[in-house]
């Protein structure tokens, strides 16, 4: 019994990843050319958050508070 259960959980997933690659893998117009929308705000925050870090890690291995 389990042996078929198995067989059928395989089958099904390859079903479904065939019929994403099918599905996705050959739309043309899906295909970015360019920058996305949003990608310089999201650029800058990241710059911001790695700035921040840095600056807490200064700050957490500063002899200034010792």
């Amino acid at each position: 019994m389990r042996h078929r259960f198995r067989r059928a959980a395989a089958a099904v997933t390859l079903a479904a990843l065939a019929a994403l690659t099918t599905a996705c893998g050959h739309d043309d117009a899906a295909t970015p050319t360019g920058t996305p929308s949003g990608y310089a705000d999201m650029r800058q925050k990241v710059d911001a958050a790695e700035s921040a870090a840095a600056a807490a890690d200064r700050d957490a291995t500063s002899d200034a508070d010792r």
